[in-house]
Order: structure tokens, then C-alpha cells, then sequence
């Protein structure tokens, strides 16, 4: 059984873990409103640029030799993954569910014969991946020391991607990354950039265009050709700011919890020292009356 003194050293420990991860939990929900705002705002350009995409894919419908972002190189051999996760910890499953995603994609890529190349976007997911996939791996990029995302970290990946595809590196590329949806909900999700996976325009989408018909001057193809890379760059920057938001609503649930997990510990510890220092008590009675007796 434990010593008084062991019990007071350790109340005192989880007493003082319990105030770090109460900061953790004020920080992080501070953090959280900021990277909500900014993954929200992202969104609309996101799903406008899809809009405008889809209208000059669908005007180009039946003609040879499309941009190849978008038709891709016509095979589908080699494919790239890119896992964007963290930079740090204590923040729940929230990188280890996108890992699991990428994981489950890279064995069955595996399993049906093509070659997979991983390119990790966060210290987290490289830590992982490493373990299993450590061959696959053909870099990773780091922000560790940066306090705010912007979009030009997004053209860092982008322009990482894009000098890879120039080069024949890979066929198909999978964005990976976690959906932002509520503090206790973050989605793993997985995107396909490489080749451009277009949808058929929608009346939401016509909508969103003004529901009127465009002649593009220069034509499709070429204003495709400049607006394919910056796609790439946008979809990217809406990943890192959804990332973002989730690790923040990830690691607010997981202090909370801990706070709360502390404060049970400490009276279940609370609990057992006072029940132990009255049994000393009331040992050291029965010595002193049975001595007392004796006498």
C-alpha cells in the first residue's frame, strides 16, 4: 500500500498536469474561433472554383488533348498520397484517423499491384507512416514553426505536387486531410487533385455562375491550363485550414477531457489518502490503548 507521502507527491502531480491541460483547453478554444472563421471563408472560394471548373470541363466535352491536370497521363500505375496531418500532439485521434485513411488506401493500392509514393505534409503523419511505410515516403514539409497559415504555404505543397507531376513521378495524386464539422467532429477525408475529378454541373453550381452561358476568351483549354495549378494550390489551402481548425477542435475535446479525467483521479486519490491516513490513526489508537492495557 502506498505511503502517505506517496499519495500527497502524486495528488500534487495530477493537480498540476489538471492546470496545463486547462490551459491547453482555454488555448486551444481561443485558437479554434480563428481557424474556424478562416477554414469557413475558404469554402465558398473552393466550391466556386469547382463551379467554374466543372462549367469549362463541360465545354470541352468531346475534344482531344485536354489539359493534362485534368485527363490526367492516361494510366494509373503510380499514385501519390499526400497526408496532411499535424504538427503536434495531444489532440486525440485527430492524426492518427487521417493516418488510418491513408493507410487503408496505400494497402489497397498495394494489393492491386500499383506503386504508391507518400508525400507527408505534418510531423505527425510522418511519425506514423515511417513505422510501416518508410520506403514510400519521398518527403515531407513541415510547418512546424509557422503561427499562421497562408495561402502561400499552400503553393509550397502545390508547387511540390505539380514539379513532381512534370516530372513523371506519379499518375494520380490523393489529397488527405480532416473536414472540419463541429469540436467533437472532424471527418478523414480523401481527395482525388490529380487527374481533376470534375463534376457534372449542377443547378447549384449554374446557380452559382449566374445561370447564364460564358464564351471564354482565350479558349477552354487554355484558360484550364492556368487555372488547373492554382486549383491544386486551392485545394491544398482549404485542406491546411480544415486541418487546422480540426486539430484545434480536436485537441479543445481532448484537454477537456483530461481536465475532467484529472479531477476524478484526484478524488478517487483524494479518497484513498484520507482513508489510509485514518487507518494509521486508528492503528496507532489500538498500539497506544493495548500498551496502555498492558501496563
Amino acid at each position: 500500500m502506498a505511503s502517505l507521502k506517496e499519495l500527497r507527491n502524486r495528488i500534487a502531480s495530477v493537480k498540476a498536469t489538471q492546470k496545463i491541460t486547462k490551459a491547453m483547453q482555454m488555448v486551444a478554444a481561443a485558437k479554434l474561433r480563428r481557424a474556424q472563421s478562416a477554414a469557413e471563408a475558404a469554402r465558398p472560394y473552393a466550391t466556386r472554383m469547382e463551379a467554374v471548373l466543372a462549367n469549362l470541363a463541360t465545354a470541352l466535352k468531346g475534344r482531344d488533348g485536354g489539359p493534362p491536370l485534368m485527363v490526367g497521363t492516361g494510366k494509373g500505375d503510380v499514385h501519390l498520397l499526400v497526408v496532411c496531418t499535424g504538427e503536434r500532439g495531444l489532440a486525440g485521434a485527430f492524426n492518427s484517423a487521417i493516418v488510418r485513411l491513408a493507410r487503408e488506401h496505400v494497402n489497397r493500392l498495394l494489393a492491386d499491384g500499383k506503386q504508391v509514393k507518400i508525400l507527408c505534409v505534418g510531423k505527425k503523419g510522418f511519425d506514423q507512416l515511417k513505422r510501416l511505410y518508410a520506403p514510400l515516403i519521398i518527403d515531407l514539409i513541415e510547418f512546424r514553426g509557422i503561427r499562421q497559415l497562408s495561402f502561400g504555404h499552400a503553393e509550397t505543397v502545390a508547387a511540390k505536387i505539380l514539379g513532381l507531376f512534370a516530372d513523371g513521378a506519379f499518375d494520380v495524386a490523393t489529397l488527405f486531410f480532416s473536414r472540419f464539422r463541429s469540436v467533437i467532429s472532424q471527418i478523414p477525408t480523401a481527395q482525388q487533385i490529380i487527374p481533376a475529378t470534375i463534376p457534372a454541373e449542377t443547378p447549384s453550381q449554374a446557380a452559382a455562375l449566374g445561370g447564364a452561358v460564358y464564351e471564354y476568351e482565350p479558349d477552354e483549354a487554355e484558360i484550364l491550363t492556368e487555372l488547373l495549378p492554382l486549383n491544386i494550390a486551392v485545394q491544398a489551402f482549404k485542406a491546411l485550414l480544415e486541418n487546422q481548425a480540426s486539430f484545434y477542435g480536436a485537441q479543445m475535446s481532448a484537454m477537456d477531457n483530461a481536465t475532467r479525467n484529472a479531477g476524478d483521479m484526484i478524488n478517487r486519490l483524494t479518497l484513498k489518502y484520507n482513508r489510509t491516513r485514518q487507518a494509521m490513526i486508528t492503528k496507532e489508537l489500538i498500539e497506544i490503548i493495548s500498551g496502555a492495557e498492558a501496563v
